[in-house]
């Protein structure tokens, strides 16, 4: 299957992921794409951070947009596992990236690492790995 240009995969996710909220910034035919999420007050759990479920989307989205840069527009491929650690506390004021990347994938499964942080800020607020599995 070819692989997608950023405005084929942009175009994509308006179409078959239109629940997702996170804007492709940049993606890597071998693997890797950079998303952004604008944080609002919705995103924000009582005491004013970043709630969790939040950043497991951003991770989710940022690892589908990798996996399909690299294997091309491929729907049905979907998360199998996530499993994520939280470092510190967002900046509940600036938006979130997460850069991800696509380690390996086989005939089944792909495997993949993401880290999120507040723009403006290099230092990682949350850690996460997946598994998709391919149809």
């Amino acid at each position: 299957m070819q692989k997608p240009s950023l405005e084929e995969l942009r175009a994509f996710f308006a179409s078959d992921f239109p629940q997702s909220t996170v804007s492709i910034v940049s993606i890597d035919p071998e693997g890797a794409a950079r998303v952004r999420q604008e944080i609002d007050q919705s995103h924000l759990r009582p005491g004013g951070t970043v709630s969790g479920p939040v950043m497991m989307a951003i991770a989710d989205a940022a690892t589908y947009a990798a996996l399909l840069a690299r294997i091309g527009l491929v729907p049905l491929a979907v998360t199998s596992n996530l499993s994520i650690a939280f470092f510190r506390r967002p900046k509940a004021d600036r938006a979130l990236l997460c850069d991800a990347r696509i380690f390996k994938v086989g005939r089944k499964l792909a495997f993949a690492e993401c880290t999120i942080s507040s723009e403006g800020d290099e230092q990682a607020v949350a850690h996460a790995t997946l598994t998709y599995a391919l149809p």
